[in-house]
């Protein structure tokens, strides 16, 4: 069995054995239980949808590891798809989970107001919601018993503070998809803290590296002044770092997310830091919390979001993460 990775994942994991031993010796202990029509059953048998906006890319493809070997470790089924930030796409994959009536769903919800009426129908058929990675603020309006997330401008402004106290004066935040709310916040968030100039621009994404690259380097080329740049996605972060090459930009880099690559860069010094949310607890956390949830009635946060960031990686603990970044899991 591979490891888990992360304090909370390792103290759910030992819950979700407790409910199992429960429902298997008969207890019927209904404390917690937020409402009437939530059957307890085994824990095996259970099929849950995890569906994200994501694109197959880096960030991405850590958070889908991390739901399937939930599933693995509880003995449940997963069912993981992706949108390709198609926000309708998105809506008709939920319509699909609740047509098949599946035990849970567990959905990023960037655009929350497409997929508000599919994700109705889900609480109107009795399925549990829990909401992913982005959409916090909205995740009680949805019907979600939870969210699995960091705070996107508490993260934000954590960055552009980190880039401000290193020098920097002016900023560009590079934003790789439209309509996401959460990499708008993690922007304002940034020019909080930051407190200097900040400038967004919006570059093509992470289906067109080369493209974007090309975008990013036209702009510091154009405005030399800019002296840090903060990306929201690993894969974008690499191209940041050829584009301020290209540029002969001496602009400092930092980013939101993890990849092998990025941490290479960070341990090299070509980006300053990465914000960690730690996506593999996004993909895993959704599906032991749906199983405790359908097995023994169990909800966790309090009404308030389970946070999985943020966390910083530079210099100093770069070594630490790095195997397991090329694994896959950060």
């Amino acid at each position: 069995m591979r490891r888990l990775f992360g304090p909370v994942a390792v103290l759910v994991l030992a819950l979700a054995v407790a409910a199992f031993a429960v429902g298997c010796g008969g207890g019927n202990d209904n404390n917690g239980s937020t409402g009437d029509n939530v059957s307890a059953t085994q824990g095996k048998n259970l099929t849950f949808a995890v569906i994200t906006h994501g694109e197959g890319d880096t960030f991405w493809a850590v958070a889908k590891k991390g739901a399937e070997q939930a599933g693995k470790d509880l003995g449940v089924k997963v069912n993981y798809s992706e949108s390709q930030n198609d926000p309708q796409k998105q809506a008709q994959l939920i319509d699909a989970a609740v047509t098949q009536k599946v035990d849970g769903i567990a959905v990023s919800a960037p655009n929350p107001d497409a997929i508000a009426d599919p994700l109705k129908k889900a609480e109107d058929a009795g399925i549990p919601v829990i909401t992913l990675n982005s959409g916090q603020n909205d995740s009680a309006k949805l019907g979600a018993i939870t969210h699995v997330g960091q705070d996107e401008s508490i993260a934000g402004e954590a960055a552009g503070k980190r880039l401000a106290d290193a020098g920097g004066k002016k900023l560009l935040c590079v934003i790789h998809e439209q309509n996401n709310i959460g990499l708008n916040q993690r922007c304002d968030g940034a020019k909080k803290g930051f407190g200097g100039t900040v400038e967004n621009v919006q570059v093509k994404g992470v289906n067109d590296i080369q493209t974007s690259l090309t975008e990013i380097q036209s702009k510091l080329r154009s405005d030399s002044s800019i002296d840090s740049v903060l990306t929201l996605n690993p894969d974008i972060a690499v191209a940041a770092r050829d584009a301020i090459k290209g540029a002969n930009s001496k602009a400092k880099l930092a980013t939101f997310d993890l990849s092998g690559d990025v941490v290479k860069a960070i341990k090299s010094g070509e980006i300053e830091f990465a914000v960690d949310q730690q996506q593999y607890e996004q993909g895993y956390l959704p599906v032991v919390f749906l199983t405790l949830y359908k097995t023994n009635n169990n909800t966790v946060g309090g009404g308030k979001p389970v946070l999985t960031g943020p966390g910083f990686v530079d210099k100093s603990n770069a070594g630490t993460v790095e195997k397991l970044a090329g694994e896959g899991t950060r």
